[in-house]
């Protein structure tokens, strides 16, 4: 198998560590093999990808989409490096409320698969930053939520303190007022 699986502390998200095999000429790995993915309890297919670039200090998140377009995200850095974070925002899981951070860059090359259920942010470590993140339900604008990134009652441990938001970023709600439907 070309990829270990390990469930964080919230086990639904799972961090996805390729092999990468190199020589003098530079690396070589599997970003995704179907049949491994289902294996691990990770869809094998997804209808919609996509990718952003970020430069140093930007966060983005917490989002997350809404039934009937709930989406489950399998984010991957194709260059730099960022802080990606889950909470778990499903009603009655004894987990609700915390969160998993992990680092991906393309030195490591780690996946995250994050279930729906969750809301996803991320913040830039490095100069520049690109993710490509398949999701498993397109986009859809009137099931788009979120919650404030720097919620005290999430506590997200954050590698900076003044990061650079979107206007929607600042204004998202506390997890408290948050309707979610998860």
């Amino acid at each position: 198998m070309s990829f270990t699986f390990t469930s964080l502390s919230i086990p639904d998200v799972i961090l996805v560590t390729p092999t990468t095999r190199g020589d003098s000429r530079g690396w070589f790995r599997e970003m995704f093999k179907s049949e491994d993915f289902v294996a691990a309890g990770i869809p094998g297919s997804f209808p919609q990808e996509n990718a952003s670039q970020s430069g140093r200090g930007v966060l983005r998140g917490l989002h997350f989409q809404r039934s009937p377009y709930a989406q489950g995200k399998l984010v991957s850095v194709t260059f730099g490096t960022v802080f990606d974070v889950a909470v778990d925002l499903r009603t009655g899981s004894p987990m609700f409320g915390q969160w998993v951070g992990e680092e991906l860059s393309i030195d490591n090359g780690r996946h995250l698969w994050i279930p729906e259920g969750f809301a996803h942010g991320f913040c830039v470590m490095s100069d520049q930053a690109q993710l490509s993140y398949k999701v498993t339900a397109p986009y859809s604008g009137p099931h788009d939520g979120g919650v404030l990134w720097n919620d005290p009652a999430i506590g997200i441990l954050w590698p900076l303190s003044d990061p650079v938001l979107s206007e929607k970023d600042i204004v998202q709600p506390l997890l408290a007022d948050c309707v979610h439907g998860f």
